[in-house]
């Protein structure tokens, strides 16, 4: 059926339709209240003459649809489908990430604590998110000190031989080995760290002052001067918790800036009337069509304040009007990233501002009440208080786009705090250890650890390694082998172990570096790897969410630096080996010719290759003449004696 005639049936119900080009690949994705007047717009002169939209109707040739009861389940419908198929004409919200939650594994044996972004139905509690970032990061922290928690990676379903490092240092109740401690004691404390991220400090603290009563009673001083401690931390946390939720405020505020084609979006999480963080949007490369709203007149309004509100089709930006050839909807630009955002996420607070209107603003504010159970506030301030907030953070939008697409570099400590964030890392990265393999066909296989440190690589710290025990092409044997070496040594010498350690590779390589830190008993070591060409960054532990960053992040620009430094000093490395081992292989197996020979010899032609060139009278004027004749002949031995061509035939008869 053609698309014309396709459309023309269309029914008149709510749904989201998806545009096809030619190769069966989904380039648009919309929803519609009524789905045959919505597509069939499409179809209209006026909206052919736009050039985004006869863009997307001159490479679309079929379309599908799906019929739903109502305007808030094409909404989310229509939402998933962006995020499943990423069509390239809608708005695409690349910097996915959400804020930290800490996650407490109760379906396991043994529960531990640790960071994560991915929330999934696997048993586990989750708390959270944290504002800011590293915020999650502290909890984790204090609940692996005081309730003895493990936070490692190690697979506790089994039993180990030997405990890790934490357990020797009191920070950890070893279950990881048989014996170390009870069922009973690590119940107790999973309960008492269930409790203080579930907020029942009170409570948490009345069982603690009880069983350190009983210790006393029973004359088990240190255990009740263990309890003692506790239940003073736990006490300073409840302190804090009353002066945080004094005024129960939380909103999201955003603010925007458009200029030649490009976008800065910024967002304030504003918690008890501060704001707690601030998250930066970029897009470089806005699709060719963006959707008007059809039913409401969009409204934008200036950074400026007291300003007037300016049809949004001319509306540049929050800061101030900027030419561009093609009109910036930004209702539409804002009912994308809103959608985006906050469908199927569990917590949304409970006001968001924006800086414009859009046509479905109601439906998802009546889709997000209904899914996080309370009355979610989805509002264009016009003026007072939350007018200010919406244009600040319009000027905010407007120095993030300066510093983002005028090229203005931001210092070195932004990208580092940006990198502890990307990566969930405990501390500011200060040192970065690079791993890299360099090999033909096994042959010469070599490693290089090259070391960032402080903002700049610091070659006096780069190590090189021959590989020993690995024989033929093993990539991650030898990433073993190496990391292993490197950081026995480091345990031994009890030197400090670097912020993070990036591995030039894939998961194979990742999880081989892992595995070699593991046996040393190392295993709360941040570990990432990135893969070369797709530029994906992996974090050990969280492989199964891979970090995808922007390919003008600093961040990015950072850890490719590291990494291809690393395989330089790799190449270069195999490079020298392999000239070792061609000159060792040819030379050394003349009769007559040593090391010392060899190494005169390469030292007056330049290369094996020009001794092999060279004729008896050159040779002879750097060895004897019975050398020169024996490394003559080796390269140039004689050609066998023909036989005769017409051989004699021995007739019988």
């Amino acid at each position: 059926m053609d698309l014309q005639e396709k459309i023309r049936t269309l029914p008149t119900r709510p749904g989201v339709y998806l545009y096809k080009n030619g190769d069966g690949e989904v380039i648009y994705v919309g929803k519609a209240k009524n789905l045959r007047s919505r597509v069939r717009s499409y179809l209209l002169e006026a909206s052919q003459a736009n050039a985004k939209t006869g863009s997307l109707m001159r490479e679309a040739v079929d379309l599908d649809y799906i019929l739903v009861d109502n305007e808030r389940e094409a909404l989310a419908l229509e939402n998933n489908l962006i995020k499943q198929r990423k069509p390239r004409f809608n708005i695409l919200l690349r910097d996915d990430k959400t804020y930290p939650y800490v996650k407490l594994t109760l379906g396991d044996r043994h529960p531990k604590v640790f960071v994560t972004r991915k929330l999934r139905k696997d048993g586990s509690a989750y708390y959270g998110p944290y504002f800011p970032g590293n915020l999650a990061h502290r909890i984790v922290e204090l609940i692996h000190r005081s309730f003895l928690l493990p936070s490692c990676k190690l697979d506790l379903s089994r039993y180990h031989s030997r405990p890790c490092l934490q357990y020797y240092i009191k920070r950890c109740l070893g279950p990881c080995v048989e014996s170390l401690t009870t069922p009973e004691i690590y119940r107790e404390a999973v309960r008492d760290a269930q409790m203080f991220l579930e907020g029942r400090q009170a409570e948490l603290g009345r069982s603690i002052e009880q069983r350190m009563n009983e210790a006393a009673v029973n004359e088990q001083f240190e255990l009740a001067a263990k309890y003692r401690d506790l239940l003073i931390t736990v006490n300073q946390m409840q302190d804090k918790q009353r002066i945080a939720t004094a005024d129960g405020d939380e909103s999201d505020v955003f603010g925007y800036h458009y200029e030649n084609g490009m976008v800065a979006v910024n967002l304030f999480h504003m918690r008890g009337g501060k704001i707690v963080d601030r998250r930066e949007f970029f897009w470089e490369d806005l699709p060719d069509f963006l959707e008007p709203d059809t039913d409401t007149d969009v409204i934008a309004y200036s950074a400026e304040p007291g300003a007037a509100p300016i049809a949004s089709a001319d509306a540049a930006g929050l800061a101030g009007p900027a030419p561009a050839p093609l009109p910036f909807e930004a209702g539409a630009f804002f009912s994308a990233l809103l959608k985006q955002l906050y469908i199927d996420q569990q917590y949304v607070p409970r006001s968001i501002y924006v800086p414009v209107d859009f046509a479905d603003r109601p439906a998802l504010a009546t889709l997000l009440c209904e899914r996080t159970g309370h009355k979610i506030e989805l509002a264009v301030p016009q003026r007072g208080e939350k007018r200010s907030l919406v244009d600040l953070a319009g000027q905010n939008a407007k120095q993030s786009f300066d510093q983002r697409f005028r090229v203005f570099q931001p210092s070195q400590k932004v990208i580092q705090e940006t990198l502890q964030d990307i990566l969930m890392l405990p501390e500011l990265p200060r040192r970065i250890e690079c791993f890299d393999i360099s090999h033909i066909q096994g042959a010469e296989t070599v490693a290089s650890m090259v070391v960032w440190e402080d903002g700049a690589m610091n070659k006096s710290a780069y190590r090189k390694f021959q590989i020993k025990t690995v024989e033929g092409v093993d990539d991650f044997a030898s990433m073993h082998e190496v990391v292993t070496r490197r950081y026995r040594r480091l345990v031994e010498e009890q030197k400090p172990l670097p912020s993070l350690i990036l591995i030039d590779g894939g998961l194979g390589q990742l999880h081989a570096a892992a595995a070699a830190l593991e046996s040393l008993g190392i295993t709360t070591q941040p570990l990432a790897s990135i893969a070369k060409r797709e530029e994906i960054i992996y974090l050990y532990g969280q492989e199964d969410d891979p970090i995808v960053l922007d390919r003008r992040s600093p961040v990015l620009h950072l850890v490719q630096r590291v990494r291809d430094e690393s395989h330089r000093f790799a190449v270069t490395y195999h490079r020298k080996r392999r000239e070792m081992r061609d000159r060792d292989s040819e030379l050394l197996s003349i009769p007559g010719v040593g090391a010392l020979t060899r190494t005169r010899l390469v030292e007056h032609f330049g290369s094996v290759r020009s001794v092999k060139e060279a004729d008896i009278s050159a040779l002879t004027a750097v060895v004897p003449r019975k050398t020169a004749d024996a490394i003559h002949s080796f390269f140039h031995p004689p050609e066998p004696a023909r036989a005769n061509a017409f051989p004699i035939l021995n007739n019988s008869e």
